[in-house]
């Protein structure tokens, strides 16, 4: 009687173990609109993505899926996560005009440096300043690329080049730049972008280097602009988040996995594969022998000088929708300063 009693003790021990394993495993599916092979995708989703899968013990499966094979639209994406179409979403924050302004000063014209300092930067910015904006998801990273430039069909070698010309901009900060500027800005998806340059739909793109290769953007237009000093022209500000109920979902050990590939690291690991990114689409320009046009100091200054109003009316704007805007252009100054000095 003992012995049968023990065997039907382990044999429940047994089956609570086995259904308790089954249980812990889980397959989240990653959606992101780029094509596999850029930057983002191979250099940083899917390394983090393998390490999430290491670190669990293989309990955590992530099926990657790029270029929206999932369907809907790049501006979609975040709803995407928020609602549960998918469990883990990469996203440019901008494409959803007005709905993220806490976050705009980053995107404003000559605050950033580069990609891995002014990521590092974003992410405290955003985990003080902009976590109500971002409530209805679980936020893996807050994130920036690289120093924004523009690549044109004919070349842009100064402030008066730019009059008329019809330029994709990537959000609602960097459209109202391009105007400031005298371009005429268009809007879209930066999948869109190679077809609209081939077809004339614009005369030019601002994208960085990091992207380019992908897009085949250096071999659709031989000119490239980028300037002086250690601020680039804009960035754009990028999110990659988490479905909330999926992460709630998750048993503590393994939201702890997801928990210790969250974060500032992960933003400046990021930000890094975009700078690193940077420098292999500049070199294929390069070798293509296209015009890479660094403006010199003084031209900057010029573009500099005819940027800053925007600046001004971002604020006067925010500040009338109930935000300190004044406050958080200066944090958003102070914490690129901090970890442009290594805080």
């Amino acid at each position: 009687m003992m012995k049968l009693k023990t065997l039907l003790i382990s044999a429940v021990a047994v089956g609570a173990m086995a259904t308790s394993a089954v249980a812990q495993e889980v397959t989240l599916r990653l959606h992101q609109m780029l094509p596999q092979q850029a930057t983002i995708p191979a250099n940083a989703l899917t390394p983090w993505a393998q390490k999430v899968e290491e670190e669990s013990d293989g309990r955590i499966s992530i099926e990657l899926y790029h270029a929206m094979s999932l369907g809907g639209a790049p501006p979609q994406l975040f709803d995407q996560a928020q609602d549960g179409v998918v469990d883990l979403v990469w996203t440019i924050v901008g494409y959803t005009p007005g709905r993220f302004p806490s976050t705009e000063p980053f995107e404003l014209p000559f605050m950033m440096v580069d990609g891995e300092i002014t990521s590092k930067a974003f992410h405290e910015y955003c985990e003080t300043h902009c976590t109500d904006e971002f409530d209805s998801v679980k936020v893996i990273a807050w994130h920036t690329h690289g120093p924004g430039l523009i690549h044109s069909n004919r070349p842009i070698e100064s402030l008066d080049d730019m009059s008329g010309l019809k330029i994709r901009g990537g959000s609602r900060v960097v459209n109202e730049m391009l105007v400031a500027l005298g371009a005429e800005p268009v809007g879209m998806p930066v999948p869109q972008v190679p077809e609209s340059l081939s077809r004339g739909v614009i005369d030019a793109t601002t994208v960085p280097w990091e992207v380019t290769p992908s897009l085949r953007i250096s071999e659709l237009v031989t000119n490239h602009t980028g300037f002086s000093g250690a601020n680039g022209l804009y960035t754009q500000l990028f999110v990659f988040a988490m479905n909330k109920d999926a992460y709630e979902a998750l048993p503590d050990d393994l939201k702890a996995v997801i928990d210790a590939n969250s974060g500032i690291e992960t933003a400046a690991m990021f930000g890094r594969v975009m700078d690193e990114g940077d420098v292999y689409g500049l070199g294929i320009a390069e070798e293509l022998g296209n015009n890479i046009i660094t403006l010199d100091e003084e031209e900057t200054q010029r573009w500099i000088d005819t940027a800053s109003p925007l600046i001004d009316s971002w604020i006067e704007e925010m500040t009338a929708q109930g935000l300190d805007a004044a406050a958080l252009v200066e944090e958003a100054r102070a914490m690129i300063d901090k970890h442009t000095n290594g805080n």
